[in-house]
C-alpha cells in the first residue's frame, strides 16, 4: 500500500505502532481527518470565526462531525472481534484482556492532558483535589455542568469510554451463542431507537435530576456506533461468504459495492454537510438546541460519519485511492491524531498566551496554523514518550488466573483490529 518514496518521506516522523492494521489503511488516515477537523472548529470557535465569515462560519462551526467519524471508526473496529465469534470457528474475546487494552490506549495520554491543563492552565489554578480526581477518572459530564479550560472537548472521550464499558454486554445481546443478522440489526435498531428518544425527550428528563451535562452521555450518540457496528457486521459477512464460496447476497454486495465508490460517498459526505449548515441542524453558536434540531444534527453528522468511514472499509486495493490516503505519512498523522486530539486544546491555550491576542478577537489563520504546528510537534513526542510505550504492554494477554502472559497469535488479528480506534 505505500511507496518507497513514502517510507523514505515519513521514516522519521513516528515510530510505526507495535501493532498496525493493513487492511483498513485509510481508516489511519481517517482518524487524522477526523482529528483536524476537530482541531479547526476548536480553533474558528475561540477566534470567533463562526461569526465573522458568514456561510464559512458556519461550516467551520459544523466542523465538530469530526467526533462522529471517531465515533463510528470505534464502533466498526472494537466490535469485529465480538461479532467475528458468533461466526463458524469464532473464539470470545477475553473481556479482560479488551479492557485492558481500551485502558492502554486512552488513559496514558488522557493524564498527561490532565495534568497540563489543570496544573498549567490559570484559569484552573482554584480547582482542588476533588476535582482533578474528578477530571482523572473522567466523570466531570456526570457530575459537573462544565469541563475544565483546555479540556472541554474531553466530553467525547467520555462517551467513549463509556461505550467501550458498555460494548462486552451489547454484544453478549446481539450475539449469543450463533451470529444472527436478524438478532444483530433489532439490537442496533434498539441502540438506535434509545438515542433517538434520549434527544427528543430523555436528556431533558435525566438533566431535570443530575448536575451533570446529560445530553452529552452515550445515549446521545448510540446511533453513530451502531453505524460502526453495522459496517463491521457487513464486512464479517462478506468475508465469511468469500470463504465459503458463495454469493453473500444482495444487500452485503450493494452495500459494499457503494463503499467501493470513494468518490460518490466523499461527494455524498459533503452534501450532507451542506444540510448540516442549515438551520435544520440549530444554531451555530452554544446556544441550546430543539429536541428537533438535536436530533437532525445527530442524524445528519451520522450520514457523514457511515460514509466516510465505510469508503475506507470498503475501499478496493490498488485503486488510487486507498493508495493516496494508504501513504504511510498520512497514516502516520493518524497514529498520533488521538495525542493530537488530547493535547490540541492546551495547545490553543498557550497561543493565546503567548501572542497575547484576545479570545474571539480574530487572527483565525495565524491562530490555526500555530496551533496546528505546535499541536502537531507535542503530539509526536507524546507519541514516542508515552504512547507508543504504552503500546508494547498491548502484547500481554491474562492467564486463567489473572496473571499477565505473552500474547498468544490467535488474538493478533483482534489486536490489530483494534489498534486503529482513536
Amino acid at each position: 500500500m505505500t511507496s518507497t518514496a513514502d517510507h523514505s518521506l515519513g521514516a522519521e516522523i513516528v515510530p510505526p505502532p507495535p501493532e498496525t492494521a493493513d487492511q483498513y489503511v485509510v481508516l489511519d488516515t481517517l482518524r487524522a481527518v477526523g482529528a483536524l477537523c476537530v482541531l479547526t472548529t476548536h480553533t474558528a470557535f475561540e477566534s470567533g470565526a463562526y461569526v465573522a465569515h458568514g456561510v464559512w462560519g458556519v461550516m467551520l462551526a459544523r466542523l465538530d462531525v469530526g467526533v462522529a467519524i471517531f465515533f463510528v471508526l470505534s464502533g466498526f473496529l472494537l466490535s469485529r472481534p465480538f461479532l467475528a465469534r458468533g461466526l463458524p470457528g469464532g473464539r470470545q474475546p477475553d473481556t479482560r484482556r479488551y479492557l485492558w487494552k481500551r485502558f492502554l490506549r486512552i488513559w496514558p495520554v488522557y493524564v498527561v492532558a490532565v495534568v497540563v491543563a489543570l496544573g498549567l492552565i490559570q484559569r484552573n489554578s482554584g480547582l482542588g483535589f476533588t476535582d482533578w480526581v474528578t477530571t482523572l477518572l473522567m466523570l466531570n459530564t456526570f457530575v459537573d455542568p462544565a469541563l475544565p479550560y483546555g479540556l472541554t472537548h474531553m466530553w467525547s472521550l467520555a462517551v467513549e469510554v463509556t461505550f467501550y464499558l458498555a460494548l462486552p454486554l451489547i454484544m453478549l445481546v446481539a450475539v449469543g451463542r450463533s451470529l444472527r443478522v436478524w438478532r444483530v440489526l433489532a439490537v442496533l435498531a434498539g441502540l438506535s431507537a434509545l438515542a433517538a428518544w434520549w434527544h427528543l425527550d430523555g436528556a431533558d428528563r435525566v438533566g431535570e435530576h443530575s448536575a451533570g451535562s446529560p445530553h452529552q452521555w452515550l445515549p446521545a450518540y448510540l446511533i453513530w456506533f451502531a453505524l460502526g457496528i453495522g459496517l463491521a457486521l457487513v464486512t464479517l459477512l462478506l468475508d465469511h461468504a468469500r470463504r465459503e464460496g458463495r454469493s453473500p447476497g444482495r444487500v452485503v454486495s450493494g452495500i459494499a459495492a457503494a463503499g467501493a465508490q470513494s468518490g460518490v460517498c466523499w461527494v455524498a459526505a459533503f452534501g450532507v454537510f451542506l444540510v448540516s449548515a442549515t438551520p435544520l441542524a440549530g444554531p451555530t453558536l452554544l446556544a441550546p438546541l430543539t429536541p428537533a434540531e438535536s436530533l437532525t444534527k445527530n442524524l445528519l453528522y451520522a450520514a457523514i460519519g457511515v460514509l466516510l468511514v465505510g469508503s475506507g472499509v470498503f475501499a478496493v486495493e490498488g485503486r488510487r485511492y486507498p493508495r493516496t490516503f494508504g501513504r504511510l505519512w498520512l497514516r502516520r498523522m493518524g497514529w498520533i491524531s488521538y495525542s493530537l486530539f488530547c493535547l490540541h486544546m492546551s495547545v490553543l491555550q498557550f497561543v493565546w498566551w503567548v501572542t497575547d491576542w484576545p479570545i474571539f478577537g480574530g487572527h483565525a489563520l495565524e491562530v490555526w496554523v500555530i496551533t496546528l504546528v505546535i499541536s502537531l510537534v507535542v503530539s509526536d513526542l507524546t507519541y514516542r514518550v508515552v504512547e507508543r510505550p504504552a503500546l508494547r504492554l498491548k502484547n500481554v494477554s491474562f492467564g486463567s488466573l489473572g496473571r499477565p502472559g505473552r500474547r498468544s497469535g490467535s488474538t493478533a488479528s483482534a489486536d490489530a483490529s483494534e489498534t486503529s480506534s482513536r
